[in-house]
């Protein structure tokens, strides 16, 4: 082989990593919530006292979480794994991650008002946005994306605690046209569902 015919082949080089690398990237297939009649059109009041919509978060990838501020281990633990992870996705693209919008959507409006929201929300994520609104706006998000909660009784054994709520324990990433796409697995931590918001978030 010639000089010439041998510096052409080492040009060449790049080219076929470049090929057998992207044949070894997977595409992620069709998001796991395809087609699930979850979400729509709602108005509700976030944490400074603004009428919002979901058009209001249009062109944005959405974390969605229900849950209330008196609850007393399982929201702030689930809310600081969504803010840890949010904060990791950043670190490693901050482009991508700007996309994406936490929001926390209160099941219990009598005592969750903006002004506790606010005070709440800033706890977990600076960009997370608290929304809460009358019951019956609530009931009608709540049922429109999939989520169960009930208000239970105070215990007259200590009614300092107040009422509990039952509610599901679910966060989903909506994607920017407002479809889910996928359950984000908070049960493994703030890298596992970090690594599910690198996986869709375009």
């Amino acid at each position: 082989m010639n000089e010439c015919a041998r510096l052409r082949l080492l040009a060449l080089i790049p080219l076929f990593l470049a090929i057998l690398l992207g044949g070894c990237q997977r595409d992620a297939g069709p998001p796991p919530l395809e087609g699930a009649t979850m979400g729509g059109p709602f108005t509700l009041t976030d944490q400074n006292g603004r009428r919002v919509s979901e058009t209001d978060f249009a062109g944005k990838y959405r974390i969605v979480y229900f849950g209330f501020t008196f609850c007393p281990d399982v929201c702030p633990t689930d809310l600081a794994t969504i803010g840890a992870a949010l904060r990791q996705f950043e670190s490693r693209d901050a482009a991508r991650a700007a996309r994406v919008q936490p929001i926390f959507i209160s099941v219990d409006p009598t005592r969750d008002t903006p002004l506790v929201l606010r005070a709440y929300v800033a706890n977990f994520h600076p960009r997370m946005i608290g929304l809460t609104g009358s019951e019956d706006e609530i009931s009608r998000v709540a049922r429109a994306y999939g989520v169960y909660f009930q208000r239970g009784q105070t215990d007259p054994a200590h009614p300092e605690r107040g009422y509990p709520v039952d509610h599901s324990r679910i966060a989903v990433l909506y994607g920017p046209d407002g479809k889910p796409i996928a359950i984000l697995p908070h049960d493994r931590g703030p890298g596992g569902v970090a690594d599910e918001l690198d996986k869709w978030v375009r």
